[in-house]
């Protein structure tokens, strides 16, 4: 299992790495504007970001939306040791360098349980598949991120298109995500039949 996740995790990587500047501007920009019309993220109170690693789908435009609709805003921050978590931004200046060069909260306000309460969490990844299993980078910080959360947040993916595969590999506690949205369309994972049976 980890040598064929490490495979396709390889693959995916080189694959989105060659995108132009053009179409990672062109596509992250189509992504982003299906999450402002996309209704979960419309009556959402809270919002989970990321802050996109070299190429990976840009998430400025629902940054600034969320805090001009005056949604809680929050990206994971990286405390002692590998300890991480989610912590509120107010302001795009409150964003800064940490420890490996990824942008994140500058403040100390954790979320907390009344603020997952129609919480929307967009995550980034390397390959995903059509029931909602998710590569991600390969560290598990996100991974752990989601253990912080129970059940009731919505997550949903940003990726593009080439991304979407037919099966990823998947242990039984990963968490999956609900939704993909690609620049092409948004995928509601919970309609996709079930696969059984070992990865190809």
């Amino acid at each position: 299992m980890g040598e064929k996740k490490q495979t396709l995790r390889a693959k995916a990587l080189e694959r989105r790495d060659s995108l132009t500047a053009s179409e990672l501007r062109l596509w992250s920009r189509l992504i982003q504007e299906s999450v402002l019309h996309f209704s979960p993220y419309r009556l959402s109170c809270s919002v989970a970001l990321y802050s996109p690693v070299g190429s990976e789908v840009a998430t400025e435009e629902i940054r600034g939306h969320a805090l001009i609709s005056r949604k809680r805003l929050f990206y994971p921050k990286l405390g002692s040791g590998e300890n991480l978590a989610l912590v509120q931004v107010e302001f795009p200046e409150e964003l800064k360098p940490g420890r490996y060069g990824i942008l994140e909260p500058a403040g100390e306000k954790i979320m907390t349980q009344e603020d997952q309460e129609r919480l929307v969490v967009f995550v980034p990844g390397l390959a995903f598949d059509l029931q909602g299993n998710r590569l991600g980078r390969g560290k598990g910080w996100y991974d752990r991120v989601l253990e912080l959360l129970g059940e009731g947040p919505r997550l949903v993916a940003l990726a593009f298109e080439f991304q979407v595969m037919e099966r990823v590999p998947a242990e039984r506690l990963d968490r999956k995500v609900h939704h993909i949205i690609t620049e092409r369309r948004i995928i509601d994972c919970r309609d996709a039949p079930s696969l059984s049976g070992p990865i190809p």
